[in-house]
């Protein structure tokens, strides 16, 4: 069983659909596929989270969730305004451990550091747990590289492997920055971009989100995207 790591730049940078893309490429040439998500915050009991996301753009896969909380802060401060139990690293790694698929990937809250609860547990504590690769989302704008070359250093300094950025929402139109940081950003994670994704993939359909991420993920996630030759 292979497991993978998906953390972000931040919040609201294509994380989920980068997630979905993953998967939808491993399932299509025949892997079994199982989506975690350790922490789901800011929405209730009944409402879609992120995995429901998931399994629309992917048509129908396995996916667990492990906790949620209805207001849309950081996993530790959620669960403490909830009073409720919050999240450890070692749950959702025996969690992770107890899957029987080819594939796990396990979705972050935001960024990185993000607590999942208040001994300062961190999705990087669970990568490191079960030395698992990490894949980083990036916007495409101004300021990511701050954040991004951040982001690789502190998985540097806890042991965790980040296999490569991508880009998660890439604007039709992209500006100076957006057009230089493709290059900048293999320069200062010190690893290689793994893929450009466009803008608005949200409401695809799952042929549609099947189709960009061939297009848009490098052969090393399935694809058959190069940065030689961007979309």
């Amino acid at each position: 069983m292979r497991t993978l790591i998906v953390t972000g730049t931040g919040t609201d940078v294509g994380k989920t659909v980068v997630v979905a893309a993953l998967a939808a490429l491993a399932r299509a040439v025949g892997e079994r596929v199982t989506v975690v998500k350790p922490a789901q915050t800011g929405v209730g009991p009944a409402e879609d989270g992120d995995l429901a996301v998931v399994e629309r753009l992917t048509g129908e896969i396995d996916t667990l969730e492990l906790a949620r909380f209805p207001e849309p802060l950081a996993p530790a401060t959620a669960a403490r305004r909830a009073g409720a139990m919050p999240v450890m690293a070692a749950q959702v790694v025996d969690a992770v451990r107890a899957l029987d698929t080819d594939l796990v990937v396990v979705e972050g809250a935001g960024g990185l550091l993000v607590r999942l609860n208040d001994l300062g547990e961190t999705v990087a504590d669970v990568a490191a747990a079960l030395a698992a690769p990490a894949v980083l989302v990036a916007s495409a704008g101004l300021g990511v590289l701050n954040t991004a070359a951040l982001t690789a250093e502190a998985l540097a300094r806890r042991g965790v492997t980040l296999a490569g950025t991508v880009v998660g929402a890439y604007p039709e139109h992209p500006d100076l920055a957006e057009r230089t940081n493709l290059d900048d950003l293999p320069a200062v994670t010190g690893a290689p971009l793994l893929g450009v994704l466009p803008a608005g993939l949200g409401d695809a359909t799952p042929e549609r989100l099947l189709e960009a991420a061939r297009c848009g993920m490098s052969p090393v996630l399935g694809g058959r995207w190069s940065p030689d030759r961007p979309g």
